[in-house]
């Protein structure tokens, strides 16, 4: 049987699990029975999960729980970051209830970021709380999304605007399941992971200079110790601070630079959000850099691993758009991290010291845009996905 590694996230009476290993899917029924039974008994199951998915593992997932004696029903939405706006959550929201679903059931977020904090937010608005699981099927999710009780939707203002603070029972994360992700989804994912070594491990990201392409190609144990490592400083992070009112905030590294990439683009696929992320995390080093607050050296450092491993780092394999700055730092005033009409950045004061700053003056980041934008690099290859 294969190694499974259990990890606690610390929230007194809402402590929850996470458990990193292969075959996990297949074996949720043995986990998730504990949770099934509570509450007297008989909860009804619900799993969440999007079209893609459902053809890799919600039979596999059926089956082991099946063999728990539980059942189980299935709600299936699309597939994409399109599906996490209000229209998608009112169906889901409404096929769940005409389903019979009440304060005892149970719903089980199968599926990537978009599916987790759907479901989660589900979870937390519908008969004003009830539990769920998440059971992340992409290396972002397992390492990021799923862990820490953060679940929202998209809106034309900005990404996750609409949402709530919701701890999982459980989380499972899979690794054996990132076998059937395309590149590109494990480079993003892969951007979370690399955002943990920057922000508080310099350790860790230079154990992923050597061993990043590892974790990228999907080899077991590089990828089981990127995820086990990830995972346990979320919950450390999450433990102390659930709620982003101080140490929490820095796991936004890049994040306000990037959710204003992802705005522009529409939320589509021209960008993933973890592509965002890399060229976010790239922009506040070189900011970080501009302001003296980060040797350059750092700044180069993290754009030349982010670039080894493929991910972009500036707006040159972004082609076909034309970005300005001002709308990008407009983008960035309607980030819900920005406070009292100031823009909030993390930054760094070198590779693993992040910190939180809003004080940072809108003409350095107007500068320090102009500069990224007008500089070129080959377009994004997303042949062969």
């Amino acid at each position: 049987m294969n190694q499974v590694e259990r990890l606690s996230v610390a929230l007194d009476e809402r402590r929850y699990d996470i458990l990193i290993g292969e075959d996990l899917i297949a074996r949720a029924g043995e986990h998730m029975a504990p949770l099934a039974q509570a509450a007297g008994g008989g909860r009804r199951v619900m799993i969440v999960t999007d079209e893609t998915v459902a053809g890799l593992h919600l039979g596999t997932l059926e089956r082991a729980l099946a063999g728990a004696g539980i059942a189980a029903e299935a709600f299936v939405v699309p597939p994409g970051e399109a599906s996490k706006d209000f229209a998608t959550l009112q169906h889901l929201c409404e096929r769940l209830l005409e389903a019979g679903l009440d304060r005892r059931s149970l719903l089980v977020a199968l599926g990537g970021g978009v599916v987790g904090d759907l479901t989660g937010f589900a979870a937390a608005i519908l008969l004003r709380g009830i539990d769920f699981v998440q059971i992340p099927t992409t290396l972002l999710a397992q390492v990021d999304s799923s862990v820490g009780g953060k679940t929202g939707i998209d809106t034309p203002q900005g990404k996750n605007l609409v949402g709530a603070f919701h701890q999982p029972r459980l989380v499972l994360a899979d690794t054996g399941a990132l076998a059937s992700l395309p590149r590109r989804e494990m480079l993003a994912g892969y951007a979370e992971v690399a955002k943990y070594g920057l922000l508080g491990d310099a350790g860790f990201f230079h154990w992923l200079q050597g061993h990043g392409h590892a974790v990228v190609e999907g080899e077991p144990n590089a990828l089981r110790q990127a995820v086990l490592t990830s995972c346990r400083a979320k919950a450390a992070v999450v433990a102390a601070d659930e709620r982003e009112a101080g140490q929490r905030a820095l796991l936004n590294l890049g994040h306000t630079f990037a959710h204003a990439l992802e705005i522009e683009c529409g939320f589509g696929q021209d960008l993933l959000h973890g592509e965002a992320v890399a060229i976010g995390m790239t922009l506040a080093f070189e900011l970080s850099a501009q302001l003296g607050h980060c040797p350059p050296e750092d700044a180069d450092a993290v754009r030349r691993h982010l670039a080894a491993v493929d991910l972009p780092t500036g707006f040159g394999r972004l082609g076909g758009r034309a970005w300005t700055a001002e709308r990008l730092i407009e983008h960035m005033r309607k980030d819900k991290k920005a406070s009292g009409g100031r823009l909030t950045f993390v930054l760094a004061r070198r590779i693993g010291e992040a910190f939180v700053s809003r004080d940072v003056d809108e003409a350095e980041v107007a500068h320090l845009l102009t500069e990224a934008i007008t500089q070129t690099a080959p377009p994004l290859d997303l042949a062969g996905e």
